[in-house]
């Protein structure tokens, strides 16, 4: 297999490449694009650039979307149509990446309430979960659970990871609610990040994450393993992500955690047994 077409190279920038990589073809071919998708449309909300343009860029993707649902793709997306038609991806969880993308883009996200988070993991990370569980074959009922913990842990995580990278671009995404309860009232975000109660906040957003990822786990070990080995994969990636923040604390300074490559070969491995 190699890694010819556009949305496979986009792919093999992804930490779980390795993870896509083992699934048939046809599955693989239409995760590549679902993610080259996702990137397209996230590189657009992470622009620093105007907000209007940006508005712009994202409405004529829901256009793209409307015009491969209507029979008629633009021909860049024949094969993202292609993925749409064989796994009958739904039209609502592509437009929903693309609103989760634009509130980033409308104002930077800054201490949100609790509802406009769940939100807003719903659209970036959920709803590409929705997506994916029909590429992977999970039952529906099934897939639709694990799409929405899975894809809430994982994005719950990304926040915690990501706490310095986004407040450079003005973004905060801790929850208001937890905020508040802990004695911060600021929602600037370097304001916050410096506040000595932000650690006992990101310890509520890991305990939530790990609820999430708990129960994920218990839907995959009811379901076939062959349909769940990929979510598995990555479940697993962003739970050493998870106990890494952990381990490092959230105070500052925080250095960067990522996945070693070494450890993330290993749980591919693994799941292939």
């Amino acid at each position: 297999m190699t890694t010819s077409t556009p949305a496979a190279q986009t792919a093999s920038r992804s930490s779980f490449y390795f993870g896509m990589r083992i699934l048939p073809r046809a599955q693989r071919e239409a995760m590549y694009e679902i993610y080259s998708f996702c990137r397209a449309v996230d590189d657009i909300a992470d622009d620093p650039g105007p907000r209007e343009p940006r508005r712009r860029q994202l409405a004529q993707w829901r256009a793209d979307v409307d015009a491969i649902y209507a029979g008629s793709p633009p021909p860049a997306l024949g094969a993202l149509a292609q993925a749409v038609r064989r796994f009958n991806l739904q039209r609502q969880d592509l437009i929903a990446i693309i609103d989760g993308m634009e509130m980033d883009v409308i104002a930077d996200i800054r201490a949100p309430d609790q509802a406009t988070l769940d939100l807003y993991c719903d659209r970036v990370a959920c709803a590409v979960g929705r997506l994916s569980v029909r590429v992977f074959g999970v039952p529906h009922d099934a897939g639709l659970a694990l799409a929405h913990h899975l894809g809430m842990a994982l994005q719950l995580t990304n926040i915690l990871r990501d706490l310095d990278e986004d407040a450079s671009l003005g973004r905060l995404y801790l929850p208001r609610e937890a905020l508040q309860a802990h004695g911060i009232a600021a929602t600037d975000p370097a304001q916050v990040l410096a506040h000595p109660a932000v650690a006992e906040v990101c310890d509520e957003i890991v305990m939530l994450a790990e609820r999430h990822f708990r129960k994920a786990g218990e839907i995959m070990a009811q379901n076939p393993r062959r349909a769940v080995r990929a979510p598995r994969i990555m479940g697993e990636g962003y739970h050493v992500i998870l106990e890494g923040l952990v381990a490092r604390g959230f105070a500052p300074p925080r250095r960067r955690v990522r996945l070693p490559r070494a450890r993330l070969l290993f749980i591919v491995l693994r799941n292939l047994v």
